[in-house]
C-alpha cells in the first residue's frame, strides 16, 4: 500500500512535471499553458454533462425500484475523472478523458472488476 501511494503523490507528478517541461520546451510556454487550460476547462464541461446524465439516470433507476448499482460506479468515475482532468498533465488528462466516455469507461469497468474480482477471490494471509 505504501508503495502505490509514493507511486501516485510522487512519481506521478514528476512525470507529469517533466513531460510538461519536455513539451512546453518543443511547443512553448504559452502554447503548453494554454492546453493545460484547454483541457481543463472541456473537461470539466464534459464532466457536468456526464455527471447530470448519470444523475438522472440514478434518479430513474430509483423511482423505478432499481437499485442503480451501475450509475453509483459511473458517477464514481466521474467524479475521478473531474480531478484528473482538473489536475494539470498530460497523463492525467488522458486518463481523465478516458474515464468521461462512456465507451471507454465501460471498458475500465470491466477491467477494474476482474481485477476486484481477483483480489476478492484471492486470500492473503499476512
Amino acid at each position: 500500500m505504501f508503495f502505490k501511494l509514493l507511486v501516485i503523490f510522487i512519481v506521478v507528478p514528476v512525470v507529469e512535471l517533466s513531460l510538461l517541461i519536455k513539451v512546453g520546451s518543443i511547443i512553448g510556454t504559452l502554447n503548453t499553458i494554454i492546453i493545460v487550460l484547454l483541457t481543463a476547462a472541456i473537461g470539466a464541461y464534459m464532466v457536468k454533462l456526464e455527471g447530470l446524465g448519470v444523475m438522472y439516470r440514478i434518479q430513474k433507476n430509483l423511482l423505478e425500484g432499481i437499485f442503480p448499482a451501475e450509475e453509483l460506479i459511473d458517477g464514481m468515475m466521474i467524479l475521478i475523472a473531474g480531478v484528473l482532468l482538473l489536475t494539470p498533465g498530460f497523463i492525467t488528462d488522458i486518463i481523465g478523458f478516458l474515464m468521461v466516455f462512456p465507451g471507454s469507461r465501460n471498458v475500465i469497468k470491466r477491467l477494474a472488476r476482474r481485477y476486484f474480482d481477483r483480489r476478492i477471490t484471492s486470500v492473503h494471509i499476512r
